[in-house]
């Protein structure tokens, strides 16, 4: 039976957000880019200052400049642009929307498990990563200040810090405002790198001459040592391509191909080649080939500038980050944390507070313990290459099975970007020491929590199902007592499976009231639900509880005041005093019995206690709410 309710059952947040192709791309430029857009500031320095610095001799920078060009084309604009981004989740991407994909493939539960742990793990590579990316980048722009003014270099770490603070401030404002705002300044950056360029290069146009790739053939047959642990300093300039991929749902993605092929690619292309051009005629430039290639007169404005677009860098990692959290948590490899909407057009447009200011403590104890950005790019590098691993090897496999493409197709394309990424792989372990192992460190942390509460929860779950009554046994129990207490009684959920704590509260020895209903609350995938189809009524067992399913959007909070309205006008009596909302909430108790080992039930179990409330107890009257405990034992 439908029942259509008051529009007050749920409340719509309308936010303005751009709309139109072109103000996507900008604000795609403004979120997405600032990661890979700012790699201008350090990369190059980096493949001769680095810890395996190679001399700047022409042929040499003609070598790197031509790595760079072959990197930047075939990982970003081949690799993901191209490939990655057509594999969408619900117009989710990053490396857990291609693990949601694999899911739902036909594939052998071995098979199943093992791409599902690749996927998972990859996704707590990039969370260590992008602890790195705010620290690095708005560190290597600020630091411009020891060439301008040396006598200020000691305020470098402080003035990064206070950057960054501002940053995760206003992340509560919506990533559409945020890239809003920085979209202008991220498109002055990139003409303004492209112009400095253009201006290098034509003092050197053989520079030129690196687009050819045997100039990086060449050094790599001639000596594969140095070539092949240059890569570990090279693979700098792409590390934003994840962040990109992981930010598709913010804006989707054909305004991000846009801004990649129409803008920032040809940046990014023309600030390489004239770095290498000035390293050319400068050899000694090659300590800081970024600001060195800027005019004295435009020094100041340029490090200003610059400190903007790091900003935006690190603005497209923390995008990403809460984009995966939130396919982590439906994925169910997170308890629930708070994910505020904010964009009623963009569904991927969130806030999640948690993961905001965890990253926040991550980025300032960084840049007060690795000092200065060159310690910070050597611990770059080895957890963003194996996310780029792992992610051609799934997008292999949804290649081959989900979207059927042929082998001849499939299997040359593995085996060019695994060797790629294999590659950038090995020559970043080189970097373990030099700090490489911090983002391994947070990988593997954020896997062990990612798997154990997966485990956990399929371990609960189990146990549950076999402690809920099924609609038949229910049926039976309710005939067996016939007896009713005055009153309603709600149990409240968040699917439409009969609540556990109906079976737990008859197992020991309560008794229904004359009104029982299950409220399950059903979010959709659209901003709004309409009012005609938002409340529907379904007989569990006739006469005795019945279920409201209440639909509302991901922009709209569910009013408990109101879904005690709609109650009434069905003829279910809801007055203070005779009616109480059952919260049914479970604990684990670990044990040693077999499943998971025993410090990881110890680990879900701390989890679970801390994981945060379904929404619809805090919207209901809190006079009504009464909470239904069980234990249950892993």
């Amino acid at each position: 039976m439908e029942s259509a309710t008051t529009p007050a059952i749920a409340t719509a947040v309308r936010r303005p957000v751009p709309s139109g192709l072109g103000r996507l791309a900008l604000g795609a430029i403004g979120v997405v880019f600032g990661d890979i857009g700012t790699s201008v500031l350090y990369t190059f320095e980096e493949v001769f200052a680095g810890p395996h610095r190679i001399d700047p001799e022409p042929e040499r920078v003609l070598a790197a400049v031509s790595m760079i060009f072959w990197t930047l084309t075939l990982i970003v604009s081949v690799k993901y642009v191209l490939v990655v981004m057509r594999a969408a989740n619900n117009g989710e991407g990053g490396i857990m929307a291609l693990t949601a994909l694999i899911t739902r493939l036909h594939l052998s539960k071995r098979s199943l498990a093992l791409l599902s742990a690749l996927g998972v793990f990859g996704a707590a590579l990039f969370y260590g990563d992008g602890m790195i990316t705010p620290a690095v980048s708005v560190l290597s722009a600020i630091e411009g200040i020891e060439v301008a003014a040396p006598g200020l270099r000691h305020y470098v770490e402080v003035i990064a810090i206070v950057v960054l603070l501002v940053l995760f401030g206003v992340q509560r404002f919506g990533t559409h405002r945020v890239g809003g705002a920085f979209g202008p300044v991220m498109l002055l950056w990139l003409l303004a790198i492209a112009g400095l360029g253009v201006a290098s290069i034509v003092q050197t146009p053989e520079v030129l001459a690196a687009i050819s790739p045997t100039h990086a053939i060449g050094l790599i047959v001639s000596e594969p040592l140095v070539a092949f642990l240059s890569l570990g300093s090279v693979v700098l300039c792409v590390t934003g391509a994840e962040a990109l991929y992981a930010d598709m749902g913010h804006f989707g993605a054909k305004p991000i191909r846009v801004s990649w092929f129409a803008v920032v690619s040809v940046a990014l292309y023309l600030n390489y080649f004239g770095q290498g051009a000035l390293v050319i005629r400068s050899p000694e430039a090659a300590e800081d080939p970024f600001y060195l290639l800027v005019p004295t007169p435009l020094l100041w404005p340029m490090i200003i500038l610059a400190t903007l677009a790091t900003v935006i860098a690190s603005q497209a990692v923390i995008s990403g980050a809460f984009s995966m959290t939130e396919e982590a948590i439906r994925l169910h490899y997170l308890p629930r944390l708070a994910v505020l909407h904010t964009s009623a057009e963009q569904r991927g447009q969130i806030y999640v507070p948690f993961v905001n200011w965890a990253l926040c403590v991550a980025v300032v104890a960084l840049i007060l313990g690795f000092r200065d950005s060159s310690n910070l790019a050597s611990a770059y590098g080895i957890a963003v290459t194996g996310t780029f691993l792992i992610t051609t090897v799934l997008i292999t496999v949804v290649a081959r099975r989900h979207w059927h493409a042929p082998l001849w197709l499939v299997i040359p394309g593995a085996t060019l970007f695994g060797i790629i990424d294999l590659s950038f792989f090995g020559a970043n372990l080189t970097k373990f020491f030099h700090g490489g192992w911090f983002p391994l460190l947070v990988g593997v942390v954020l896997f062990t929590v990612f798997m154990t509460w997966k485990r956990g929860l399929d371990l609960l779950r189990a146990k549950s199902a076999a402690a809920t009554f099924t609609p038949a046994e229910l049926t039976e129990r309710i005939a067996a007592d016939p007896a009713r207490d005055p009153g309603t009684m709600i149990f409240a959920t968040g699917s439409t499976a009969i609540p556990l704590a109906v079976s737990e509260f008859l197992r020991r020895g309560g008794r229904l009231r004359s009104h029982n209903v299950h409220v399950a609350l059903l979010v959709q995938p659209v901003p709004e639900v309409a009012d005609d189809s938002r409340v529907r009524f379904v007989d569990i067992v006739p006469g005795a509880l019945v279920r409201m399913e209440v639909r509302y959007g991901f922009m709209e909070t569910p009013d408990g005041a109101a879904i005690m309205t709609a109650l009434n006008e069905h003829g279910v009596p809801t007055e203070i005093g005779s009616t109480i909302v059952v919260y049914h909430s479970i604990r684990a108790m670990p044990t040693s019995s077999k499943g998971m080992a025993i410090w990881r039930k110890h680990l879900f179990s701390f989890l679970l206690r801390n994981s945060s409330a379904p929404q619809v107890i805090v919207t209901a009257p809190s006079e009504l709410v009464m909470e239904w405990s069980s234990l249950r034992r892993l």
